[in-house]
């Protein structure tokens, strides 16, 4: 079910909590044929709720806030890298490569958007970066022979498959065994005692320091979401891997950026972690795992940690260590074929994947900490990109889906927008989603550029 209730139900929240919720429909944004509107303000609702619930343990009276969920902020946040401007210039969002494919067999659809990547499919392929060159290529071969060629040389390229192709398929069948959002306690650490905070606004994650080891949309929005509730949050990237650097404007609102090489600084990796109350990693499962940065090992040198991890397919399963991003996972799971028409494959409205896995994370680290005020323990927190889209496949068949077309999104996102000075010039950006009596409406830095921070907390 893509409703709040069943979200709040996944993060163990206590269902008498719902009632302070209310949102604001607006039919007409994010259509789709799946329940995209509905899901998107699940994720939101739960996330603000989980928010509103740890800011209540933090003050002294007054009971949990009230939430209030808008579709149209919603919507806007689900779409914000579109609506995002610098200094008047929109942004490019994919790169010419990165697009379906028709294959002598079906479609195949491509992720070149990092130039490491990119460089990768070409030599995969044995061609120039020529689109008419890939294209031809690409025409040639099978849907299956090119994903598995492509995947075995790091590069990204997925086939198109029906949901029913998916559910029969050993990843798809590994995901759906999963909840929604995994939950686990790790070790008997004591109860975290976390200190009162004001109410002018209401910072649930004041104090707390958040080490981001994330990129792309999914762990970026989540770390987004926890910095504009208070967190110290500390964005570490590889010298070697630099981010797309709209795609890091659009994400990096409220939190430092710092470069670090995990390998050769291993001592202020240690010094990070040593005071970190919250690590996110978004990397491939097991790519970090050499950094001591499972999460075993995080526990162990930081009793009382939270530990949140995002992966495309999962960290399970034969797909377990593959790469992947929002739009091959719709492609692979069979939401592409479900919203395409006339034999063409479709796509969602948005990176919805993207952006509601990063709130189910935010919520579930917010969850996280509560239930640690109450029983201790350090946390895990896991979530997958395959795992929300096979929640939102279920909600395809619901009488009271929200889905039903594409009328397209009739509603100006004016109201959801703000403009805002930073280090990176006039940015005009969306504003939040997740709202709650007295908490925060926009965050309170504007993003700096990527890693021009020094690595170590304030």
């Amino acid at each position: 079910m893509t409703d709040t209730a069943s979200v709040w139900s996944a993060l163990g929240g206590d269902p008498a909590l719902l009632t302070r919720l209310t949102t604001v429909e607006r039919p007409g944004v994010l259509g789709a044929r799946l329940p995209v509107r509905e899901a998107a303000r699940a994720c939101v609702g739960a996330c603000a709720l989980a928010a509103a619930e740890l800011g209540a343990r933090r003050t002294v009276g007054g009971g949990v806030p009230s939430v209030r969920v808008d579709d149209g902020a919603v919507a806007t946040a689900f779409t914000s890298e579109r609506h995002l401007r610098i200094d008047g210039r929109t942004p490019e969002t994919f790169a010419p490569l990165s697009r379906f494919w028709r294959t002598a067999d079906g479609w195949v659809r491509t992720h070149a958007n990092y130039p490491h990547h990119r460089a990768r499919l070409l030599a995969a392929l044995g061609v120039a970066e020529d689109p008419d060159a890939v294209a031809a290529a690409l025409a040639e071969r099978s849907a299956a022979g090119i994903e598995e060629t492509v995947s075995a040389a790091g590069g990204l390229a997925v086939a198109l498959r029906t949901p029913g192709e998916w559910a029969a398929h050993d990843q798809g069948v590994a995901v759906r065994a999963r909840p929604l959002v995994e939950r686990a306690r790790l070790d008997p650490a004591p109860a975290r005692v976390l200190t009162r905070v004001g109410r002018d606004p209401l910072l649930p994650a004041a104090g707390l320091r958040v080490l981001d080891l994330t990129r792309v949309i999914a762990g970026p929005v989540a770390t987004r979401t926890l910095a504009l509730l208070g967190a110290d949050v500390l964005r570490v990237d590889s010298p070697g891997l630099p981010e797309i650097p709209d795609q890091h404007a659009d994400t990096g609102f409220g939190k430092r950026s710092a470069l670090l090489d995990l390998g050769a600084d291993r001592e202020t990796l240690e010094e990070l972690l040593a005071s970190a109350d919250v690590v996110v990693t978004g990397y491939r499962p097991g790519a970090l795992d050499r950094f001591g940065l499972t999460p075993g090992a995080l526990a162990a040198r930081r009793p009382g940690v939270v530990v949140a991890e995002l992966s495309a397919w999962g960290a399970y399963g034969p797909w377990g260590g593959r790469r992947g991003f929002d739009s091959l996972v719709q492609v692979a799971t069979g939401i592409a074929a479900f919203e395409g028409t006339q034999g063409k494959p479709g796509a969602l409205p948005a990176q919805a994947l993207d952006h509601g896995t990063g709130y189910l994370l935010a919520a579930g680290v917010l969850r996280a900490l509560t239930d640690q005020t109450d029983e201790g323990g350090s946390r895990l927190v896991r979530v997958a990109l395959a795992r929300t889209a096979g929640w939102l496949l279920e909600g395809a068949g619901r009488e009271d889906a929200v889905g039903g077309g594409r009328a397209g999104d009739d509603l100006a996102p004016g109201p959801w927008l703000a403009e805002t000075d930073g280090p990176l010039g006039r940015l005009r950006h969306a504003l939040p989603p997740v709202t709650f009596a007295g908490g925060p409406s926009d965050w309170a830095r504007p993003p700096g550029g990527w890693g021009t921070d020094p690595a170590r907390w304030r």
